[in-house]
């Protein structure tokens, strides 16, 4: 998970921006739940009755919960890259560094620990 670790006012803002989009997007996706259940079901089943936004929501965590475990999104997703971040020599792992710092070099970079659990190098200098 990302930190904002850093005082920099970009970090604070990447990391409000991505919250509000997590946020937005739960909240589209029950809207949608609720709209497709509303229209469906009660006309497919006999004895469903309409929901509201909030039991839509319900439902989604529900069928998480159910259905996609607690352990996060892509399962083995994060150990493969784990497996593959263990096999590259230091000189591949320094070169994926400098290749995706560009990204996060304003932010969130200051001592986090990268996958291996090995605290990151100091961030690349922006200049």
């Amino acid at each position: 998970m990302m930190q904002c670790a850093t005082e920099k006012s970009g970090c604070v803002s990447r990391c409000l921006k991505i919250g509000l989009m997590a946020v937005a997007g739960i909240a589209a996706v029950t809207w949608i739940v609720m709209q497709l259940w509303n229209c469906l079901l009660p006309d497919i089943f006999l004895g469903v009755s309409p929901i509201s936004y909030w039991q839509a929501l319900g439902v989604l965590a529900l069928s998480r919960i159910l259905f996609g475990g607690l352990r996060g999104g892509c399962h083995g997703h994060w150990r493969e890259r784990r497996e593959r971040w263990e096999k590259m020599t230091p000189e591949e792992r320094q070169q994926l560094k400098s290749r995706f710092g560009g990204r996060w070099s304003s932010c969130c970079v200051a001592g986090k620990s990268d996958v291996s659990g090995n605290v990151a190098d100091k961030p690349a200098d922006p200049a």
